[in-house]
C-alpha cells in the first residue's frame, strides 16, 4: 500500500470509528505520576495527535517510537515506527520494551486487549472535542511527569482560540461546511465534519454557521443532493491528497456543482496542513487558518508554530 493509500485508509478508519459505537470494558486510567515516581522513560505513541502533544509538552525525549502516520515533529523521522492504525507491530512493541503507551480513544477496541494481554501499560485519550482535547493535554501531561508544561499548553492553546473568536465576533456568520475526505479528482464519497468535531466547533470560533446534515458521531457521508439543499458559501476542504503538481485543483473539482454558492463565488478554501486535522494544540493554529478563509475582511496576524 502507497504511503498515500494508507493516509486514506486512516482517514477512512477514523470516519467509520466514529460512526459506529464500539463497547469496551471499563478500566482504571493510568494514574498520574507522583513527585517520588520516575517519569517513564520509554513512550509510544499510536496516534499523530499524541506524538504532537508529547512534544508539546517537552516529553519528546521520553518518546521511543511513533505511529507510521506522523510527521510532526520533523525528529519523527528519526523514531522507529510501530504501526498503521489497528495494526501494532506488537513484536516491536515488546521489543522496545516501553512504559507505557498512548493512543486515542478510536484506536483503544483494536489494540487495548493486545498491549493488556502482554503486560503493557497503555492510556488512550478521547479525540471529539475541544474539551477532549484539552482534558488529553492535561491527562497525558500528568501521567508522562509534564504536568505544568501541559497546563501552559493547554492555557496557551485556548488564548490562541479565544484570540480568533474575539477578532471575529459580532460579524455576519457565512454559511461553511467543512469536507475532511473524498475521492481525488471527483465529488464522490464525501465526508463532512458534523456536530460533536472539534472542526465543528472552530468553525464557530472563527464566525462561520456550521452547516452538514447531522450524524451524532463528529462526521458523515453526504451525497450531492444534500450539498446543494444545504447551499454551503464557504467550503473548507482538508482532504490530504498529493501536493504540488500532481495535486488537484479543488476549485476545479466542484464546478460539478456549480449552482452552490460557494462554487459561484470561488470560496473553496484547501487546507494541505497535516497537522490541522489532528486533535491536539494545533487547534489554536486551524482556527486562525478557519477564521482567514471564512473572514478574509479580519486582520488575523500570523501565529507561531504551537510547541
Amino acid at each position: 500500500m502507497g504511503k498515500n493509500q494508507s493516509r486514506k485508509f486512516l482517514r477512512i478508519a477514523l470516519i467509520a470509528l466514529s460512526l459506529i459505537a464500539v463497547p469496551t470494558c471499563q478500566r482504571p486510567a493510568p494514574q498520574p505520576a507522583r513527585r517520588d515516581q520516575p517519569r517513564p522513560a520509554r513512550i509510544v505513541s499510536l496516534s499523530p495527535s499524541v506524538t504532537e502533544i508529547l512534544y508539546g509538552i517537552g516529553a519528546w525525549s521520553q518518546v521511543v517510537a511513533v505511529s507510521e502516520y506522523c510527521t510532526y515533529p520533523d525528529d519523527v523521522i528519526n523514531k522507529p515506527r510501530v504501526n498503521g492504525w489497528g495494526t501494532t507491530n506488537l513484536e516491536q512493541v515488546t521489543a522496545l520494551n516501553p512504559d507505557l503507551v498512548i493512543g486515542v480513544d478510536a484506536q483503544e477496541p483494536f489494540v487495548r486487549n493486545k498491549l493488556d494481554a502482554i503486560g503493557v501499560h497503555s492510556l488512550f485519550v478521547k479525540s471529539q472535542s475541544l474539551a477532549d482535547i484539552f482534558a488529553a493535554i492535561d491527562k497525558i501531561g500528568a501521567v508522562v511527569g509534564h504536568v505544568s508544561e501541559a497546563n501552559g499548553l493547554v492555557a496557551s492553546t485556548r488564548n490562541e482560540v479565544d484570540e480568533v473568536r474575539r477578532a471575529v465576533a459580532n460579524r455576519q456568520q457565512p454559511r461553511v461546511l467543512c469536507v475532511v475526505d473524498r475521492v481525488p479528482g471527483t465529488l464522490r464519497d464525501i465526508y463532512v465534519a458534523t456536530q460533536g468535531s472539534f472542526l465543528v466547533e472552530l468553525i464557530s470560533v472563527a464566525g462561520g454557521d456550521p452547516i452538514a446534515p447531522p450524524s451524532g458521531s463528529g462526521y458523515g457521508k453526504i451525497t450531492k443532493e444534500a450539498l446543494l439543499a444545504l447551499d454551503p458559501e464557504v467550503i473548507i476542504e482538508m482532504v490530504q491528497g498529493s501536493k504540488g503538481r500532481l495535486g488537484e485543483d479543488p476549485r476545479a473539482v466542484w464546478q460539478e456543482l456549480n449552482e452552490l454558492r460557494a462554487v459561484k463565488t470561488g470560496r473553496i478554501y484547501s487546507l494541505k496542513d497535516e497537522t490541522a486535522i489532528h486533535p491536539s494544540q494545533f487547534v489554536g493554529h486551524t482556527a486562525r487558518l478557519f477564521g482567514q478563509y471564512i473572514h478574509p475582511e479580519v486582520s488575523l496576524n500570523a501565529m507561531d508554530e504551537p510547541r
